[in-house]
């Protein structure tokens, strides 16, 4: 991976950066190619992200392709049933046995 590379992905600008800073840049491509790329990320992680607000790389808006829409033939089509929005399920009812009141019974 080469550093443009990686400035690219972390959505910096590298030509723009280049030009703006070449003393940063030349010390940050020495960095980096002394160290993993995960390794400069957590030393300059603060850093890249001034540097990605002053350089941000413009990525042209692509949009998807639509989907053609789903066209079903009105006598294939099966109603589905009317339920009002409000209708919620019903929730079980759990009745619980009546408390059990003993009389008091007459000893003699």
């Amino acid at each position: 991976m080469t550093f443009e590379d990686y400035l690219s992905g972390k959505k910096i600008d590298p030509a723009l950066f280049r030009a703006g800073e070449p003393a940063r840049w030349e010390d940050f491509r020495a960095s980096f190619e002394g160290v993993h790329p995960d390794s400069f990320t957590a030393q300059k992680k603060f850093l890249l992200n001034n540097l990605r607000r002053r350089y941000l790389l413009r990525v042209p808006d692509v949009k998807p392709p639509e989907k053609p829409a789903e066209t079903v033939p009105a006598a294939t089509a099966e109603p589905k049933p009317a339920v009002p929005a409000e209708a919620k399920p019903a929730r079980p009812v759990v009745k619980r046995p009546a408390a059990v009141i003993r009389k008091p019974t007459e000893e003699n």
